[in-house]
């Protein structure tokens, strides 16, 4: 029926407000899915991010991980009408991997949309979550101590730009959201925003391939 995606860079409240919507949206019945981590290919990616593999082979990873989940629940649950609520998509790809594979390859944002050309599926509305990114990483280092290998300044400065074109380049598709603001407000839109994207996809003849 609808395929919805929330993205944005780490700390961003994604998790949070998963957790808000599982429970406000109960009445829809959504399928809520995560990228990586729904299929086992995911649990790869997640030790290939640990051990800071080569850029290539971890983009490769992701995609492999990404077509898993779009054969295993994406397509299963559209061809069954349900609404779909994805932690990360494909979208995470375009904005992290173009940043990690910058230098390696000549033209990273070609290559990936290459990768995934004719067999990924578009969702029909994304929610991108925007913040400093200062914010974002008081948030997700605290108590660790040691960060992941894109937890840097520079590179999720450089990730939520691509984010930001990507929007820029699909207004239609993306809702910017501040993730500053009360997470109770927040909630609130974002609950009201995929009740009406339901409906207007149930009353529209828009079918995914």
């Amino acid at each position: 029926m609808v395929l919805i995606t929330i993205e944005g860079i780490d700390g961003a409240g994604k998790s949070s407000l998963v957790r808000r919507l599982k429970h406000s949206l109960a009445d829809l019945d959504p399928i809520f899915t995560r990228e990586p981590g729904s299929t086992w290919i995911g649990e790869s990616v997640r030790r290939g991010i640990a051990e800071e593999i080569d850029p290539v082979a971890e983009a490769l990873l992701f995609a492999a991980d990404h077509a898993a989940h779009i054969a295993r629940v994406i397509r299963p649950g559209l061809a069954k009408n349900r609404v779909i609520i994805s932690d990360r998509y494909v979208d995470s790809r375009y904005a992290y991997q173009s940043v990690m594979l910058k230098g390696v390859l000549p033209d990273p944002g070609t290559w990936l949309r290459q990768v995934h050309q004719h067999w990924s599926i578009a969702p029909d509305l994304t929610f991108l979550m925007v913040l400093p990114v200062g914010t974002a990483l008081a948030r997700i280092t605290r108590g660790r101590p040691k960060k992941e290998h894109f937890e840097q300044t520079a590179v999720l400065e450089a990730v939520q730009q691509q984010y930001l074109a990507l929007a820029r380049a699909e207004p239609s598709r993306f809702v910017v959201i501040d993730a500053e603001l009360d997470l109770a407000e927040v909630h609130h839109f974002m609950d009201q925003t995929i009740r009406e994207a339901v409906r207007r996809n149930a009353g529209s003849s828009r079918s995914h391939p």
